[in-house]
């Protein structure tokens, strides 16, 4: 897809790797990058062509005011993600259940909700940022495994349902992130830089699922060989 002059609107943009990925959009040539989140007054800063938009993903009225105040959306980012530690027999379920809200249903009503500026404005493209986690469970992370996982099932079909309408959908698949939300996790864990170009990189070259850091492009391939291997590997 080419991104010059694009069009891009990232959610969960304020810190992390939804900064990085609002910062490789310009970089790529996006003429406006919307910065979606809860509170968004930072990132104006940023550059004159980052626009700061409030959206919590899990109201649907700050879906439809969102999708209302950016109409000219050609490539959207479902970012926002929460995570909530825990196995799947002692995790607390309220937890999990703000996971999917988020992970899952957050990223579903905000694509349905701008399906329709994406689909005027095509060609056009969904990046969904799920993670290797969601092929594959961790167990202290179960809850969010889960949630993951149903979004990448919740990707696939979005991918055939809008294959004739002009609009691409990436699923991206990051191992570890040195970013806020694994903080005090000690594992590897690659720079939210790198993950980001490695995702804008393989949304200009139009592809449809990427492995956006070394450990995931590794263990990747031992999903795309043997799927029970890396259950077995994530599992150890």
């Amino acid at each position: 897809m080419n991104l010059t002059g694009s069009v891009a609107l990232v959610t969960g943009a304020n810190r992390g790797l939804g900064a990085r990925l609002v910062a490789e959009l310009l970089r790529a040539g996006a003429a406006k990058v919307y910065a979606a989140s809860r509170s968004p007054a930072a990132a104006a800063a940023v550059d004159r062509r980052v626009q700061p938009l409030i959206l919590d993903v899990t109201d649907p009225a700050s879906v439809t005011a969102a999708a209302a105040a950016a109409p000219d959306v050609t490539v959207l980012v479902n970012n926002a993600g929460v995570l909530a530690f825990g196995s799947a027999l002692t995790g607390d379920l309220t937890a999990f259940e703000r996971d999917l809200a988020t992970n899952y249903l957050g990223t579903l009503r905000v694509t349905r909700a701008f399906t329709p500026a994406l689909e005027r404005n095509a060609p056009a493209a969904v990046v969904n940022i799920l993670t290797l986690i969601a092929l594959a469970p961790a167990g202290p992370m179960a809850g969010y495994s889960a949630s993951k996982a149903a979004a990448h099932s919740i990707t696939q079909a979005l991918r055939a349902e809008l294959r004739d309408r002009g609009i691409t959908v990436l699923g991206a698949y990051p191992g570890g992130i040195d970013t806020d939300m694994l903080a005090g996790v000690q594992a590897p864990k690659a720079p939210p830089e790198t993950v980001a170009a490695r995702i804008i990189a393989s949304l200009a070259d139009g592809h449809t699922i990427v492995f956006p850091d070394d450990a995931s492009a590794s263990a990747g391939s031992v999903y795309l060989t043997d799927p029970v291997g890396l259950e077995h590997l994530l599992a150890g």
